[in-house]
């Protein structure tokens, strides 16, 4: 099996901790090999240069004259994502790009067009399409036994204050395009079908030092499919529940560690007959229910993020091997961001820095 030899934009976060530490790891090393790393605080490299006995840079571009590279990791800042992956596309690598891949649909038009033009492979790091949560979902869903599905929520939220860069508008930063990916690309793919939906949206910026968004709630509508109910919140104190599925057999609900559903038992009868008159003796529509229950839970090591990246990079390597499209296709990406874009469009927040 060859070994795909990875360069990496970046040290940081991501680079190092999720990139770099991961690929690493003997789930891994047998399809991969670090070659170069680069961060313009050089000093962040060591760890991953004692590691992998890799190369250093501080400056990018020296590393894109290097002739044995197979894929370029763009772990830059967010802001930088579109002009590096421009670059790194015309020096004629293959890439991967770390999310958010633009800010809007224009931008990753550009990028798709470059890609094809120079014929190279573009794909972009979602790791969380590798849930095994949000897989046991959408089989549920799949299997039919909730009946018609008429809302799902979505929601990855939590309570936390924040005032690095990701908090800069400037920098493409706040929790829709930070966040927001993971969970709106979930959420696209269980509402299915490929046509954009209709988007209402609401966005706050409450707990950040800077001037992006920390509270996104955005409503998708589509014809025939269910309605997506999706939160990306930093001022959730109480968080019961991930995904929560209503269905015209039963429902869904649970948290990346567990989910229970129950739906309708099979030969249970049909709605009674419509009564049009007043009901007798006052009484109100009630029945006795009988529910199939289930539950599912998550091992230690499916709960973990870096299971998600070891599976994301195994489908990778099966693309480029392969020739075939990965998992999550730029397409897939191309439509969460028409929608991020259009909540941005529809919540214009002051512009501070």
């Amino acid at each position: 099996m060859k070994k795909i030899r990875i360069a990496i934009i970046g040290q940081g976060r991501s680079g190092r901790d999720i990139h770099a530490k991961n690929l690493n790891t003997e789930a891994l090393k047998d399809k991969f090999e670090i070659v170069a790393v680069c961060d313009p605080l050089l000093e962040r490299c060591n760890e991953t240069v004692t590691e992998c006995a890799c190369e250093a840079y501080a400056d990018y571009r020296q590393m894109l004259e290097r002739h044995d590279i197979d894929l370029v990791v763009n772990a830059s800042m967010s802001h930088q994502h579109v002009p590096l992956n421009m670059e790194i596309i015309q020096a004629g690598h293959n890439i991967l790009s770390e999310k958010p891949l633009a800010a809007n649909s224009a931008e990753v038009d550009a990028i798709t067009e470059l890609a094809d033009k120079k014929n190279v492979f573009f794909a972009v790091f979602q790791q969380s399409r590798f849930s095994p949560t949000f897989l046991k979902v959408k089989e549920i869903i799949d299997s039919g036994v909730l009946g018609r599905v008429i809302m799902i929520k979505v929601c990855f939220n939590g309570f936390a204050r924040r005032w690095d860069w990701q908090t800069l508008q400037c920098m493409n930063a706040g929790n829709l395009l930070n966040t927001g990916p993971h969970p709106l690309d979930q959420a696209l793919q269980l509402m299915g079908g490929d046509d954009d939906p209709e988007v209402f949206s609401i966005m706050d910026s409450v707990n950040v030092a800077g001037d992006a968004e920390d509270y996104v709630k955005v409503i998708l509508r589509n014809k025939n499919r269910p309605v997506i109910d999706l939160e990306v919140s930093s001022c959730a104190a109480y968080s019961p529940f991930v995904y929560q599925v209503y269905a015209a057999n039963g429902g869904l609900t649970g948290d990346h560690a567990k989910l229970e559903w129950k739906y309708l038992s099979p030969g249970t009868p049909p709605i009674p007959a419509l009564i049009r008159e007043p009901m007798p003796e006052r009484k109100y529509c009630s029945e006795p229910l009988e529910w199939k229950e289930d539950s599912w839970e998550s091992t230690e090591e499916e709960l973990s993020f870096d299971y998600r990246v070891v599976e994301f990079y195994k489908d990778l390597h099966s693309a480029i091997i392969s020739g075939k499209s990965p998992v999550v296709t730029v397409g897939d990406v191309r439509r969460q961001i028409k929608v991020i874009e259009e909540c941005h469009r529809q919540n214009p927040l002051p512009r501070k820095y």
